[in-house]
């Protein structure tokens, strides 16, 4: 079973119309709130990433969502499990790059308790005063998609470290993300119109088979509009870390005036994902993604 056949079926017990985007938007309370959790050997591992690094990632994979939902990123619980021989030193260090990474993102308290390996769930809480805030349903024919920087980088960045590498430019974009703030306030700021956006955290493609299928939508993709690194084209099959590599954490979204932004496509009638000729439907695209619930042969 894979993790979204889960989701789905959640859904269905809890009938709860919140559940389907990233964050929840409580709009009587005026937030969203959103949850993650990272798993040892899973989203990381120590042999790869810093304590400082592992912070950091928890609080951005956060922070990206309610970015993708147009929010101001504001509060943050950490919950943290970890193994008896942890050492202080690695808490201190763990604290210390979420800390940076939350910036003016204030971090409220959670919990820590023992287990078998490092658990790290953290719950984010974005405020929505003067923002418009997005759902993956609200994508529209005629709107330009729109994005908000390279793809790939990350996906090749964890290549590299299974190879073997501890540095480079690649590596920094899988270790280090940055949550694209300025790219979220710049739309959901100044929009009045209703609006799609996603954050790229499991791949260009998923987020955009996502939004196409909630909205009912094709999304017409021109590949060479794509920005990515150039360096990423000694990858054997780099096209494939642009379009499926996850862990970018950039955001697309579908605007009717995309102003200076960076297009790549256009929203148009029918369903699934246009490149090229080739209209992919949710089923291939997911066949070429990470699932949490699969062996890998």
């Amino acid at each position: 079973m894979k993790e979204k056949d889960f989701i789905l079926a959640i859904k269905k017990i809890l009938n709860s119309k919140h559940i389907g985007d990233d964050c929840a938007y409580l709009e009587d309370l005026g937030i969203v709130i959103t949850q993650d959790s990272l798993v040892e050997d899973v989203h990381f591992k120590t042999d790869y990433s810093t304590p400082y690094q592992i912070g950091w990632k928890a609080a951005m994979v956060n922070i990206s969502d309610v970015c993708a939902s147009g929010a101001e990123p504001k509060y943050m619980t950490v919950a943290l499990s970890l193994p008896k021989n942890t050492n202080e030193a690695f808490v201190e260090d763990f604290y210390k790059g979420l800390k940076d990474a939350c910036k003016d993102v204030e971090i409220i308290g959670g919990d820590i308790t023992g287990s078998n390996k490092i658990y790290i769930s953290i719950t984010a809480i974005g405020i929505t005063k003067a923002r418009k805030i997005s759902s993956r349903k609200h994508a529209k024919p005629g709107q330009k998609i729109v994005i908000s920087g390279p793809h790939g980088s990350s996906a090749a960045g964890l290549l590299e470290l299974m190879n073997g590498k501890r540095s480079g430019k690649f590596i920094t974009s899988h270790l280090m993300p940055q949550a694209q703030r300025e790219f979220s306030k710049k739309i959901a700021s100044t929009i009045k119109e209703d609006y799609a956006m996603m954050d790229t955290s499991d791949g260009l493609m998923d987020a955009l088979s996502q939004i196409a299928g909630e909205s009912g939508v094709l999304l017409d993709i021109d590949f060479e509009k794509i920005p990515y690194d150039n360096d990423i084209e000694k990858f054997e099959n780099y096209k494939n870390l642009i379009l499926y590599g996850g862990e970018d954490y950039q955001l697309i979204a579908t605007l009717s005036d995309p102003k200076d932004f960076t297009v790549i496509g256009e929203v148009k009638e029918g369903l699934g994902v246009k490149i090229g000729p080739k209209v992919y439907t949710k089923t291939e695209v997911e066949k070429n993604l990470y699932h949490h619930f699969e062996e890998k042969q």
